[in-house]
């Protein structure tokens, strides 16, 4: 599977990286349901900067488990910035010995609301450092397509948010002051 084999070239650039600086990740997974820390697993020795992931799919679960306030999961709901932001900052907190975190938080589709199709937010936190999030659109659902295809589109979708939080985390890595 290509898809698989650059997310993992990209896991295995990440955990260089992370290596490098001594920093330690945790994720918060909504939309991609741990397809982001199963990707980093597959690297050999990641135990050594990989703390753990949660994913915490449903509202409550990000309610009870993050501390996400409930009042902005209503409103402006669990796809947005605000909610893709503490998603990073809470499973930071949870989690002392990492120094760095990423989320997100999205809808992958099929059955989408219209304005959420595809839309796709992503958090990176890090200790003493301003948090970042990144928002993302995917291309929209086809009308047309049927039920195979859209299971396909929501699997290539969910890849494809897995490699731009690697991506995205990354950058924020390579861009910080050590």
């Amino acid at each position: 599977m290509v898809g698989q084999k650059s997310m993992r070239d990209s896991a295995e650039m990440l955990a260089e990286l992370l290596r490098g600086r001594g920093w330690r990740v945790v994720f918060a997974e909504s939309c991609t349901g741990g397809l982001v820390s199963s990707v980093m697993t597959m690297v050999a020795g990641v135990s050594d900067v990989m703390c753990g992931s949660t994913v915490v799919y449903r509202v409550e679960t990000k309610a009870e488990w993050l501390g996400i306030s409930r009042g902005i999961l209503d409103d402006p709901g669990p796809v947005s910035e605000i909610v893709a932001r503490q998603m990073a900052e809470g499973v930071l907190k949870k989690t002392p010995e990492a120094t760095v975190s990423a989320s997100v938080t999205g809808h992958v589709g099929p059955f989408a609301p219209e304005e959420q199709d595809g839309l796709v937010f992503i958090g990176v936190a890090g200790r003493d450092q301003k948090t970042q999030v990144f928002e993302h659109r995917l291309s929209p659902t086809p009308d047309d397509a049927n039920e195979a295809e859209l299971q396909a589109l929501r699997i290539s979708r969910q890849e494809k948010v897995a490699m731009l939080v690697l991506d995205e985390l990354r950058e924020f890595i390579a861009s910080s002051r050590a």
